[in-house]
């Protein structure tokens, strides 16, 4: 392997483990709702600028870190309960409109809360790049893809052995038949709104000193987070992270081999095309219908 292809690769891997937090966060409220929370992208925004205020005010870094998780996972409880619930049993599109509005409000509160500027943070464990097959790897690049590797193994873990995991894969395989055993569903959608957030906003914090943050980061993060879940299948969390890794690879080399320029449209191009081709997705998940 060419150094510059093991260059390209670790790249789109990193960027790519982004992706996979945000796609989780998408198929974790999906799941317990079958709504699409277009906010999602806003929560990964939060961390990374709180955790930049909090630590320019001198706050230790993993204090600020917790406090913007924390911070985030409020705001995603609260999203969940003054908007997404009265609504409930509005048709899907009213959904979809309400976590955009939400959107546009978290961005709006953000410029007003801090500015319009980019904001970075220090690397958390220094700035020198280590060498792996001829490719420069920053330190901060390992701190993505362990946060994320170890994130996956408690979600698994979580949905796997506890009883609130549990209850919240029957829910989201038949919410009515949940209900019937006695499992509170609003609960497990509250918990699924503010577990997303906090995905979202250990995502800003983690991509921060690599490649900065500000009050509309969240835009695009969101979309390729989305785009990522629908590649690898709606609803599935290995499908979210396959999903996740494959558009940021495909990103980094198109980048690479063709031009910058077609970035940001790969992983439209690739939505697209798992729609057209395969519309449930990589690994399959729960029907697409209410997209």
């Amino acid at each position: 392997m060419s150094g510059q292809l093991a260059q390209y690769l670790l790249s789109g891997i990193t960027i790519g483990a982004i992706y996979a937090l945000v796609a989780l966060g998408f198929s974790i409220i999906f799941n317990a709702s079958h709504v699409i929370n277009f906010a999602q992208g806003e929560f990964v925004m939060i961390g990374g600028m709180t955790t930049v205020s909090l630590t320019g005010a001198g706050l230790p870094l993993p204090v600020a870190m917790i406090a913007a998780v924390g911070l985030a996972a409020l705001v995603g409880l609260a999203l969940e309960k003054l908007a997404v619930e009265p609504a409930r049993r509005a048709p899907v599109v009213t959904l979809i409109i309400i976590t955009i509005g939400a959107s546009i409000l978290l961005r709006g509160l953000a410029a007003l809360v801090w500015d319009k500027k980019l904001h970075t943070l220090a690397p958390f464990s220094g700035s020198a790049p280590i060498e792996i097959a001829g490719a420069a790897l920053l330190p901060q690049s390992l701190w993505v893809l362990g946060v994320s590797l170890a994130i996956v193994l408690a979600l698994s873990w979580f949905f796997g052995r506890t009883l609130l995991g549990k209850a919240m894969l029957a829910t989201s395989n038949q919410g009515v038949a949940a209900q019937l055993v006695g499992i509170n569903v609003r609960r497990v959608l509250l918990i699924s709104f503010g577990l997303s957030a906090a995905l979202g906003a250990v995502a800003g914090i983690l991509i921060t000193p690599i490649t900065l943050t500000s009050w509309d980061v969240g835009i695009m993060l969101g979309l390729k987070g989305f785009a990522a879940a629908v590649l690898g299948g709606l609803g599935s969390g290995p499908g979210a992270v396959l999903g996740g890794l494959v558009l940021g690879v495909a990103e980094s080399l198109s980048a690479g081999y063709l031009s910058s320029a077609y970035k940001d449209v790969i992983a439209f191009v690739l939505m697209l095309a798992v729609l057209f081709f395969r519309p449930a997705g990589i690994l399959g998940g729960r029907a697409a219908e209410r997209v």
